[in-house]
């Protein structure tokens, strides 16, 4: 008998914010429902079977009391944000800064760095 499981997501992908009914089989997706758009089949798809998600925080500059924002350049699995907060959190830079400079390679051992969104001098 196979092993079935119904999440409800609200799509996040354009202002409608349609509430999805995702249905799995065994894990595997078999139905999406709620959609308007052909975008909210593949983010329920995708979200139901494997989340990601851009980080965002702020990293302290050595010197100085104002820290600067950092981001994960890309999404990264939603299971390891806690560990990729966990280093930046424990990261700081020396001036100057340039936006779009890696703050922390590899971030939890995505594969995914953490960049710089501004720069300081």
């Amino acid at each position: 008998m196979a092993n079935v499981e119904v999440r409800h997501i609200t799509c996040v992908q354009c202002p409608m914010g349609c509430p999805l009914e995702v249905t799995l089989e065994d894990g595997v997706v078999t139905s999406v429902t709620g959609n308007t758009c052909p975008r909210g089949r593949t983010y329920g798809e995708h979200e139901a079977t494997h989340p990601e998600r851009v980080v965002t925080s702020l990293v302290s500059v050595e010197g100085d009391w104002h820290p600067i924002s950092v981001k994960t350049a890309a999404p990264v699995p939603k299971e390891r944000v806690a560990q990729v907060l966990e280093q930046i959190r424990a990261a700081s830079v020396v001036p100057p800064v340039a936006e779009g400079d890696v703050i922390v390679a590899n971030a939890a051992g995505t594969g995914v760095d953490v960049i710089a969104t501004k720069g300081r001098g």
